[in-house]
């Protein structure tokens, strides 16, 4: 149950925010032996668990599903009759998904003694070395240091305005009471994407928008390249390097109209998936020394703000935003603090991304771009999955995995993956630079017959020359 208001309330460490960083921070912070307090004015596990990373992921299942029962044909099994979509009945489990982990994380802050306070709160004075934090209610938390972990929200456009009816952002996105017929997403990366996938496969006519030259640009080239192939083969319509000049609704409809020659697109509806501005308003951040730069606060590695006391983690602070590397930074920050010896900061392309769009694109480290700006003679290995034999199993071998290392020393730079359970399958490579293996380690590895972690063994043999199946 959560607090209420009381006399002053003195803890060890505060943290505002209940999602994926926050809640992650609290728990380590009572494991290392310090009183912790989280302040979640919303729900918590944040937006990745009750609007993002998990409910989408339900949502995308469902469209896999109807997306295989189109294939089954081809593995001998036929299906009679019209197979049909209950919508009501796809987002009814997507929230049920997202409820129950929810009260999962409940769970594990009460199992681990830390106070949960459901409010809004602001960082208030400092007295010596501690800081009080005022809830809306009026109670007063005090504690040495606070972490601020308020995540993000979506970014919108100037003179465009979400409606919630026809111009939606990622919320209404999720919970439709209806299909459109027709759908314009402006903006390709990993949440305009996997809206794509999703709203193609569940049979909408989509139109997916952005304005540099391809979509999914912080991919590797090369595998943004084999997406957009797909999507456009799929029945996508895909749009790059324009510049929206407006986006606007009639209440039924909604027209987007670009700079250049690029023709207007009318669509039923339109989503805004243009990037996140994090939560920094009435933290009570005026008159200290945290900085905003661009709607993000500044940290150092260790999560330090540029006030004594006042951390920052998660998607309040500088990219990438993904929920796994603000959990991460959570436990360092924390770790800090409580001046353990071992405490590693994340490292430069540390933090693997994934998308899960149909294909499903996965990376971790430097782009083959990236490594030769910053000076390194690289070797490049590639395997399609077209030679895997278990994605042929599947009937899935349309995809890509692409390693770069280093020419004098071996070391793994990057790697990049488009194709069935990539994001499953990049953890290996993850791993592989977290303890520095050299392409000798990786090419000396046994894998595991048949499977698709194959393909990531012969792109490694195939960056030294010495891929078997290829």
């Amino acid at each position: 149950m959560a607090e209420t208001k009381s006399d002053t309330k003195s803890f060890d460490i505060i943290v505002i925010g209940g999602g994926p960083g926050g809640y992650v921070a609290a728990i380590r912070a009572s494991q290392l032996g310090m009183k912790a307090a989280v302040i979640e004015r919303e729900h918590l596990g944040g937006v990745c668990l009750n609007w993002g990373c998990i409910p989408t992921k339900a949502l995308l299942r469902a469209a896999e599903l109807r997306h295989s029962i189109d294939e089954m044909k081809e593995f001998g099994i036929t299906i009679s009759g019209e197979v049909g979509i209950d919508l009501p009945t796809v987002v009814k489990r997507s929230r049920k998904v997202a409820g129950r982990l929810s009260m999962g994380v409940s769970h594990l802050l009460k199992k681990n003694k830390v106070t949960v306070f459901e409010a809004e709160a602001k960082i208030g004075a400092k007295k010596g070395d501690i800081r009080t934090v005022t809830l809306a209610d009026g109670t007063i938390l005090q504690a040495k240091h606070v972490i601020i972990a308020t995540g993000a929200r979506a970014r919108s456009l100037p003179d465009i305005t979400p409606d919630g009816k026809t111009i939606l952002t990622y919320k209404e996105a999720m919970v439709p009471e209806s299909m459109p017929e027709s759908l314009i997403i402006i903006g390709s990366g990993a949440i305009g994407s996997e809206f794509a996938s999703f709203y193609h496969d569940m049979g909408v006519k989509v139109t997916l928008v952005e304005a540099v030259d391809r979509i999914l640009p912080v991919e590797d080239p090369e595998i943004s390249a084999i997406v957009q192939k797909a999507f456009v083969k799929r029945g996508m319509q895909v749009i790059t390097g324009v510049m929206m000049a407006s986006l606007k609704s009639n209440g039924k409809s909604v027209t987007a109209t670009f700079d250049g020659t690029q023709e207007p697109v009318t669509a039923d509806r339109a989503i805004l998936a243009v990037g996140i501005i994090g939560n920094t308003e009435n933290l009570g951040l005026d008159g200290t020394k945290v900085k905003v730069d661009r709607g993000h606060i500044t940290t150092n590695q260790w999560a330090e703000t540029g006030e004594a006391g006042i951390y920052a983690i998660g998607d309040v602070t500088g990219p990438p935003w993904l929920a796994h590397k603000a959990s991460h930074e959570g436990i360092i920050c924390v770790e800090k603090i409580a001046g353990q010896k071992d405490v590693h900061a994340i490292g430069a392309g540390a933090v693997p991304g994934c998308t899960y769009c149909r294909p499903q694109v996965a990376s971790v480290g430097m782009t083959e771009a990236a490594a030769k700006e910053a000076g390194h003679k690289i070797k490049v290995g590639r395997f399609p999955f077209i030679g895997n034999g278990k994605a042929i199993a599947m009937g899935d071998d349309q995809g890509l995995i692409k390693t770069i290392f280093d020419e004098k020393t071996g070391e793994l730079l990057g790697a990049h993956m488009v194709g069935p359970e990539v994001t499953e399958l990049i953890q290996g490579y993850a791993i592989a630079r977290t303890l520095e293996a050299t392409e000798a380690e990786l090419m000396q590895t046994i894998f595991p017959h048949p499977t698709l972690s194959e393909a990531m063994h012969e792109s490694v043999l195939d960056a030294y020359g010495r891929a078997i199946h290829m």
